[in-house]
């Protein structure tokens, strides 16, 4: 089988189904960004300084893979047996930042990315997880999407959050607070 099928080229691609829809449709906008977040979830993964976390990052990215095949399908994905992030999903990313919180000191106010490729790399992600998370809420409008993707993306943008500060805190860099 062949890369190219040239079924594009006219600027719409098929939908898990065979449905043909612009590619500037809300629904690939939706699983495009998420495939985005797994690629830089992927470069994350590939830092030394995240060894220990390496197989948190591997689930993280396996939980999106299955955000993104929902979203790419043309059916409701109400009935079991659908390819879902796992119901535990949620509690495995708040256990990891529980775990992450510890030894932080409180946010008393905003924190401005930087410091460590590392940590503007934790940023950028959160910033697409984010936007992924805005574009799955706009497909929700028109169509039917199941919570567990919505909250795995609320989640996750928290664990890139408090990621990027135990990084701070394990390379020893100090955040830059921002307040007005």
């Amino acid at each position: 089988m062949k890369t190219y099928t040239r079924t594009g080229d006219d600027g719409t691609t098929s939908l898990s189904g065979g449905k043909r829809v612009p590619k500037c449709h809300i629904r690939v906008e939706a699983y495009g960004t998420v495939d985005e977040l797994i690629s830089w979830i992927g470069l994350l993964r590939d830092y030394p300084e995240n060894s220990n976390r390496r197989k948190t990052l591997e689930y993280i990215q396996d939980q999106l893979m299955r955000c993104a095949a929902c979203l790419a399908s043309e059916k409701v994905k109400t009935e079991s047996g659908i390819c879902l992030p796992g119901p535990e999903s949620i509690k495995v990313l708040e256990k990891e930042i529980d775990n992450m919180e510890a030894g932080l000191k409180p946010l008393r106010s905003l924190v401005l990315p930087g410091g460590n490729t590392l940590i503007s790399y934790c940023h950028i992600s959160r910033c697409i997880c984010r936007r992924a998370e805005r574009t799955v809420v706009k497909l929700t409008e028109t169509e039917k999407i199941p919570e567990i993707i919505l909250r795995f993306l609320n989640r996750l943008s928290d664990y890139l959050f408090v990621l990027s500060r135990r990084i701070s805190l394990e390379l020893d860099i100090e955040e830059v607070k921002w307040s007005v």
